[in-house]
């Protein structure tokens, strides 16, 4: 069975800052080390609950965070950007039985987690109306290959609203945010909980897993910056919506996907 595990930081047990989650800072070196665990935990847990094989995506950043050395057998990784559409997702494909995302976060927009984004932290992106989470692109971009997303990690705000999209997921919150402050659990206790609750997530039936894409996609990308988005709705289909927004109308998700890749 081969399953595909996306890795982010921010919604990694205790990061709080900007400053905990940049390559090289001088804060980083005791978070890239808990998500290096976070993902090892979640590796176990799927190993534990079937998994043959695995393909790790490290989606922060660089791409180059996790700590390679203690990769078990079986597990490859990609690091660093493909500069490929299917982004935090790369190399996902039909070969897979699930997907696995851990240390996410709430959406662009959000109050719940002072490190609130989606791919950028220059603009927020809306689908269909709805201010749109990295998991739930990155969700549709795994359903346009029939990949169901087994169990998600991150902040309290990111499982409340994956629940509403399909409550069979399996999450677990690492943390809740309040302000500029977060509210965590034990390092440890997402350790154990991860492995468990990723092992369950394996035996659940993927038809109950999965999320449909919707047959349209309206997508606004609103920038911080009026200039920008007036320059990027010269994006072939894309218009400028005043202010500060780009509008972008399809049915294929693909080119929400390949719009996001140029536009954020």
């Amino acid at each position: 069975m081969k399953v595909y595990i996306s890795a982010d930081i921010e919604g990694i047990t205790g990061t709080t800052v900007w400053s905990e989650t940049e390559l090289n800072a001088p804060d980083y070196a005791q978070f890239q080390k808990q998500m290096t665990k976070e993902v090892l935990a979640a590796i176990e847990g799927a190993f534990a609950g079937g998994a043959t094989e695995i393909l790790l995506k490290d989606a922060h950043d660089s791409g180059r965070n996790i700590l390679i050395e203690n990769l078990p057998e079986n597990v490859k990784i990609i690091r660093g950007w493909t500069q490929e559409p299917m982004c935090m997702v790369a190399g996902l494909d039909s070969s897979f039985d699930r997907a696995i995302f851990i240390g996410y976060h709430s959406e662009g927009g959000s109050e719940k987690n002072p490190l609130a984004h989606t791919l950028s932290l220059l603009a927020d992106v809306k689908i269909n109306g709805e201010y749109a989470s990295e998991f739930l692109i990155n969700t549709y971009a795994a359903a346009l290959h029939d990949v169901p997303v087994a169990f998600v990690s991150g902040d309290q705000a990111l499982a409340e609203h994956i629940a509403r999209y399909n409550d069979q997921i399996v999450t677990f919150a690492t943390k809740e945010g309040i302000g500029h402050a977060t509210i965590n659990v034990s390092p440890q206790t997402t350790l154990k909980q991860t492995k468990q609750l990723v092992e369950r997530a394996m035996k659940i039936e993927r038809t109950k897993l999965q999320i449909e894409l919707p047959k349209h996609f309206t997508v606004e990308i609103i920038y911080k910056d009026h200039i920008k988005a007036y320059r990027n709705s010269f994006y072939p289909g894309a218009t400028f919506k005043p202010h500060n927004t780009v509008h972008f109308e399809t049915n294929d998700y693909f080119e929400v996907l390949r719009l996001l890749q140029f536009l954020t």
